[in-house]
């Protein structure tokens, strides 16, 4: 069974780069009509430039996840503009530095809460909405190794990254009999901007890093995007309420 998306809308968020971006990308290559999502507007431009120069159909949307507003207008525009709401990966998430729980500042506490649990939060609410109007639809979050198991000093990015599965599979047998499927994705670490940043500032992370991943390596954006593409796709449609480790045998220790 082939993971073709013709004829379908696909919605990401964080798409201006990173695993955002490379899905986006994969799901435009497969042929669906795509809305990227991003809260850096020069970064969402170039990415939408670059797909429309490449011949996709694709729309950027300036979203700021922890809005709900917003969120509301991002899921407004697609349908506005493409008709209906196929499928969505809800990718946009960030990291804060690590520290000692009794030393996190509450501002990181409550900032990482509102984009990687409260944003997904949001924009399942506001997808949920067309997607049960149309009786179909799948959802993949993005949640991490971290939402799986522990690791210290990361005690509130940890939090968030268990909560978006506890979203991931309620909210998935809420809507199993509605026809929509909801799943998430855990991947380790990923060559992307943000873990380039964190290298970046801790040379010594790379050597833990590839002790941890078995494979040896980091992982590729697109690795993560076909994971993604596959949970959308006909091809898992018995699949619901799984959070899938994409981890180079990470959780396999």
């Amino acid at each position: 069974m082939k993971l073709g998306f013709e004829n379908k809308v696909a919605l990401v968020t964080g798409a201006a780069m990173g695993m955002g971006l490379a899905t986006a990308r994969l799901f435009a290559e497969a042929g669906a009509s795509v809305v990227l999502a991003d809260f850096n507007p020069e970064a969402l431009r170039k990415a939408t430039d670059d797909l429309t120069a490449a011949g996709r159909t694709v729309l950027g949307v300036p979203c700021d996840v922890t809005d709900e507003h917003q969120v509301e207008a991002m899921v407004r525009q697609t349908v506005e503009r493409f008709g209906r709401l196929d499928v969505a990966f809800n990718n946009a998430g960030i990291q804060i530095p690590p520290a000692d729980v009794v030393d996190v500042p509450s501002a990181d506490f409550e900032r990482v809460v509102a984009v990687n649990l409260r944003g997904v939060w949001n924009c399942m609410k506001a997808e949920l909405r067309q997607m049960q109007a149309q009786g179909s639809g799948a959802i993949v979050n993005c949640s991490s190794i971290g939402g799986l198991v522990g690791n210290p000093f990361l005690t509130a990015y940890h939090g968030t990254k268990y909560g978006v599965i506890g979203l991931t599979q309620a909210a998935a047998l809420e809507n199993a009999a509605r026809g929509i499927r909801i799943n998430a994705v855990c991947p380790a670490t990923i060559d992307t901007p943000m873990v380039a940043k964190m290298i970046e500032e801790r040379p010594e992370a790379m050597a833990e890093i590839l002790k941890k991943q078995p494979i040896g390596r980091l992982g590729k954006p697109d690795e993560v995007g076909a994971a993604v593409l596959w949970l959308c796709s006909d091809a898992a449609s018995f699949v619901l309420g799984v959070a899938l480790p994409v981890d180079g045998g990470y959780t396999a220790h």
